[in-house]
């Protein structure tokens, strides 16, 4: 029985095959990544900074790729966490929301 953890990488991996297989978790991880950082991190930066950040972000996902590869659950558990985030900020938003029109 093999153990791997990674269920993206044995999808992607038995059908599509291993021709790009780095790329395509790069931009996986890349677009969860940045939307957990805009969800649960952002604040408002001035244009510059935002640029530096990402791109600190872009270069920090080429560690999280090679563990996606290593068949560690990085692009799953990247996946989960944009989830709840986004969720929370759903409910966070309600919540807001009921409280604005309870005071009007």
């Amino acid at each position: 029985m093999d153990n791997d953890l990674s269920l993206l990488l044995g999808f992607f991996v038995n059908n599509f095959g291993t021709d790009h297989i780095f790329w395509i978790f790069y931009v996986l991880n890349l677009i969860f990544a940045a939307i957990a950082y805009k969800l649960g991190f952002a604040r408002e930066l001035p244009i510059g900074k935002s640029i530096i950040v990402y791109i600190l972000l872009a270069l920090g996902n080429f560690i999280l790729t090679i563990f996606s590869i290593m068949k560690l659950p990085i692009t799953e558990s990247l996946i989960i966490i944009s989830a709840v985030l986004g969720i929370y900020r759903y409910r966070l938003y309600k919540e807001r929301g009921s409280k604005k029109n309870k005071a009007t």
